[in-house]
């Protein structure tokens, strides 16, 4: 078993994180940290609202046993050395600080934006870019570091690139527009969305999202150059706007996709579900037994009917059909769970990847 702390362990998706570690069959979370006024709480407390008492607990599993009387960390009080894997779940603005400095002894997966776009750190999608695993050896070297930082990518680029890669592979893709209905769980608790603004409403405009998706999706897509040990972006055009709805979890997304040659929705839907069949990470632990469901009922996907499906770890893809505009492409509507295979569970994956590479 790897040992393994969680940083940022009582919010939303380090909630996620605790459900998905529970009684996993090759990490143990062994040490979990957060905010300074959690420091010394049992996790049960930590997560206890202090006036009301009740819970804070965002999942819909309960509390795991293991978790509930363990007593929350201080981050200067543990030592990196001391942990084969550590995860983060922060803010992007204190991963700047924190991430580096434990990823000089241990190997980091973040679910941070912070180091995203430096030329050095991949952003990995299991089963969609495995070869860019090869970045983090020379981030290693580079940086002098014994451990890496390995981001996820934003939790709407994920399902949006997962879709696109059979794509792409088979059909070339020129240019992609797509609009996001994403849940209010992707806000996070702090600052959130408050509810008087999202009841009743869509908010047509998140800040910074639709520069993440554009420019990830590229990056995700591109080809991992051995000779340089480089990434080089794919030069596909990505055009999105992104908002948010009032849905709890699942972030849906309208693509439409401007092919290079020449297809049909029963080609790319054929070529999608052969992808989910052979994914290369078939065989890891929280894989789940669909990558890609293409559903033909034309009222799905439905976040609340779909979300969970293999324990939200699947992509879930409907109403596929010809597009008017485009001389060669189609358009799709998708779902992914957004705090799980965008989020927790899908850095789980991403670690039992990188175990499997001997990269941790």
């Amino acid at each position: 078993m790897l040992k393994v702390a969680l940083i940022g362990s009582t919010g939303a998706v380090g909630q996620e994180f605790v459900v998905a570690l529970d009684k996993h069959p090759w990490f143990e979370l062994t040490h979990v940290v957060s905010s300074e006024r959690s420091v010394g709480k049992k996790y049960i407390d930590a997560i206890r609202d202090s006036q009301s008492g009740i819970l804070k607990w965002h999942n819909r599993e309960p509390v795991p046993d293991y978790i509930r009387n363990t007593v929350i960390s201080k981050l200067d009080d543990i030592n990196p050395k001391d942990f084969d894997l550590i995860f983060t779940a922060i803010e992007s603005d204190a991963a700047q600080t924190i991430e580096p400095k434990l990823a000089i002894d241990v190997p980091v997966i973040s679910t941070a934006a912070a180091f995203r776009y430096e030329n050095d750190v991949p952003i990995l999608i299991p089963g969609i870019n495995d070869d860019h695993v090869e970045l983090l050896k020379k981030q290693k070297k580079t940086r002098g570091w014994d451990g890496f930082i390995a981001p996820l990518p934003n939790c709407t680029t994920t399902g949006l690139a997962i879709t696109l890669k059979p794509i792409i592979t088979n059909f070339g893709i020129k240019g992609v527009f797509m609009t996001s209905m994403q849940a209010l769980s992707g806000a996070g608790r702090s600052p959130g969305v408050i509810a008087l603004d999202i009841l009743d409403n869509v908010i047509p405009y998140i800040p910074k999202e639709e520069e993440k998706v554009q420019i990830e999706t590229k990056k995700i897509l591109g080809k991992y150059d051995y000779q340089s040990g480089s990434i080089i972006s794919d030069d596909l055009k990505v055009s999105c706007t992104c908002t948010r709805v009032p849905v709890s979890d699942g972030h849906t997304e309208i693509v439409f996709v401007e092919t290079t040659k020449n297809t049909d929705p029963a080609s790319v839907a054929k070529h999608m579900m052969q992808f989910s069949e052979n994914i290369s990470i078939k065989s890891l632990p929280s894989a789940p037994k669909e990558y890609i469901l293409v559903n033909d009922d034309p009222t799905r996907p439905q976040p609340r009917i779909d979300r969970e499906i293999n324990n939200g770890m699947t992509t879930v893809v409907g109403r596929l059909r010809k597009d008017t505009v485009f001389e060669n492409g189609i358009k799709y509507v998708l779902l992914t769970h957004n705090e799980k295979m965008g989020s927790a569970k899908g850095a789980i994956l991403l670690a039992e990847l990188l175990k499997t590479k001997k990269i941790i």
